[in-house]
């Protein structure tokens, strides 16, 4: 039997246990959760008590510890977005979170006070849209990877075969994936984001999929998770795979972004762009070639696209980069360094065209996954392009869209949609679609990890460059600046509870949710509000004579620049930073 998950289920709820039932034709499994041993057994549909509280489900993401004790998180509404080969692809869109106790009385006011934070982190994790699975497809593998598997493998529960870089809910189901025979509840989730398009050229329809994988390892937000860490993990990295099914016929293309694969920071302080930090003392190779390695083992070779400055605060980073793919001395790893900004200063955007020409012939070579219509794999992908700049958001998904662009135009010719000498950027709808889909993949991948849309979308979308676009780009940069110093602090404790990096022990004797804020962090804001709101009353309410009213302004528009930069010079200070794991030092 193909390896599935039960997809209609219902929960019955009573005092003592959870009986989550699955409702599949031919199905008379009940996964039986204890309310107070936390046990978990099979049991038949007869033993589900005629006076429990039924409702339906659509999966059960997992359990998890907190300080009141267990809690099952299970699926409660999701959305189709598409069908896969015949399998069906939904996006999880909201969930509900039970706690196992009947009731909250054999806690203390402050593990009270505690369990409802550790809650409210949770359903922050899950409100951040992007949750995605399907009860019969393995989403977290690539088709070419699905290709060299064998019968054994395919076997497998979901769980079990699912690369465990990309289930989000790893960690919660680990209860269930300890017992095999329970595997068809368990359901592994993707964090990311999928598209699905049924297209047409020349009167020929296509199936376009855009799919992409976020790993759960080094996960968080922005400024908290730079860099690497010792197991050779980078931060934000995302497997991103392009899918065109035609005829039978399936091709893929297969990029990777991550940050920086060395040891570095660049911790939030209230400036604008905190400076980086390279970590001193650090064995940067042993990180570095852990990281390689793998990427080797998983994608043939490497070509790496580092989009970051190369001058300024961002010079050091490239030039460490570039170094240490020089001293690895790899045949299987090439690099290029594009200064995108500098080459595309002054809205020249055609001039990403310089880059897409460099690469040309290192794209041929790679090549792309095709599989006939009768199974047989006609070409390989041979390695990947591995694109970054400093977040790995912006100007990586521009890049990437251009590359998975040219891959999808070799594709399509091969497969018979596109005469010879058509250009895939004459095809007005599809091209419509194609900008698109690359655009909400830019502003889903930012959201999840900067808290904000995408930046450079207008050209993604348009393929042009405008000032409508600068401003809004300035504007979800201004609410990069406010989350990243702000709010970022519990939304990367959010993603540490949520993924297992920190575990909840209602026995510890002080909880690091017991360190209070900073008094300074909490004046910050009362300080800047009151400031420049008495720069705008006075502005509002003019004085005797303007004389006076423009002394006003001035006094409270310099008393609070004044108190701005005050704060600016010592700014750690005020951030909103993690409390729940040790974050590595950086000298």
């Amino acid at each position: 039997m193909a390896a599935t998950t039960y997809e209609r289920l219902k929960l019955h709820i009573t005092p003592e246990k959870f009986y989550v039932e699955a409702c599949d034709d031919g199905a008379d499994d009940v996964l039986t959760i204890d309310r107070v041993s936390t046990e978990v057994t099979l049991a038949a549909k007869k033993d589900v008590p005629p006076s429990a509280v039924t409702r339906p489900i659509f999966g059960i993401l997992g359990t998890i510890h907190l300080v009141a004790g267990n809690y099952l998180i299970v699926i409660t509404k999701k959305t189709k977005i598409g069908e896969f080969f015949n399998h069906v692809i939904w996006r999880a869109t909201d969930f509900d979170v039970l706690s196992y106790k009947k009731t909250m009385l054999h806690l203390t006011d402050t593990q009270l006070q505690d369990n409802k934070t550790f809650l409210s982190m949770l359903n922050h994790v899950l409100s951040v849209d992007g949750f995605y699975f399907s009860t019969t497809y393995d989403l977290t593998h690539t088709l070419q990877r699905l290709s060299n598997t064998s019968p054994e493998f395919q076997e497998m529960s979901l769980l079990e075969r699912a690369d465990q870089r990309f289930v989000w809910n790893g960690h919660l189901l680990r209860e269930l994936s300890a017992q095999p025979e329970v595997h068809r509840f368990a359901l592994p989730v993707l964090h990311g984001f999928i598209t699905m398009h049924s297209c047409s050229i020349n009167g020929k329809y296509f199936n376009w999929i855009l799919i992409s994988r976020r790993s759960c390892f080094r996960a968080g937000v922005r400024y908290y998770v730079r860099g690497i860490d010792s197991e050779g993990h980078a931060a934000n990295f995302v497997e991103t795979e392009q899918i065109v099914h035609y005829n039978g016929s399936r091709a893929s293309f297969v990029q990777t972004r991550g940050s920086i694969p060395v040891f570095w920071s660049q911790r939030p302080n209230l400036k604008y762009k905190p400076r980086p930090q390279i970590n001193k003392v650090a064995n940067h190779m042993d990180g570095f070639q852990r990281h390689f390695d793998s990427q080797v083992i998983i994608y043939g070779k490497q070509v790496i696209i580092n989009l970051v400055n190369q001058k300024g605060s961002e010079k050091p980073l490239e030039q460490t980069f570039a170094t240490m793919v020089s001293s690895l001395g790899s045949g299987m790893i090439r690099y290029i360094a594009f200064d995108f900004h500098k080459e595309c200063k002054n809205m020249r955007w055609d001039r990403l065209s310089i880059l897409l020409d460099q690469v040309a012939e290192i794209q041929d070579e790679l090549s792309y996954f095709l599989v006939d219509s009768a199974g047989k794999v006609v070409t390989n992908q041979e390695g990947v392009f591995r694109s970054n700049c400093m977040d790995c958001l912006d100007r990586t998904n521009v890049i990437q869209s251009l590359l998975a662009r040219r891959s999808l135009q070799a594709q399509l010719q091969r497969l018979g949609v596109l005469h010879v000498g058509q250009k895939l950027e004459e095809q007005d709808e599809f091209e419509k679609i194609y900008k698109n889909a690359w655009a909400d993949n830019a502003n889903a991948c930012a959201k999840q990890y900067a808290g904000t849309g995408a930046l450079k979308t207008d050209f993604t979308r348009t393929g042009k460059r405008t000032q409508l676009g600068l401003i809004m780009d300035g504007w979800n940069s201004l609410k990069r600046y406010y989350k990243n110093n702000f709010s970022d602090g519990f939304r990367q404790d959010s993603i540490d509870l949520f993924l297992g990096n920190y575990s909840v022990d209602e026995l510890e004797s002080h909880s690091p949710l017991s360190v209070p804020k900073d008094w300074k962090f909490l004046a910050l804001p009362i300080i800047m509000v009151v400031a420049f709101s008495m720069c705008i009353i006075c502005l509002l309410m003019a004085g005797d004579t303007w004389t006076e009213t423009l002394a006003y302004v001035l006094f409270w528009g310099v008393a609070s620049i004044g108190t701005f930069f005050i704060i600016l010079y010592n700014g750690k200070d005020f951030v909103d930073a993690p409390r729940l794991v040790q974050k590595e030092k950086i000298d």
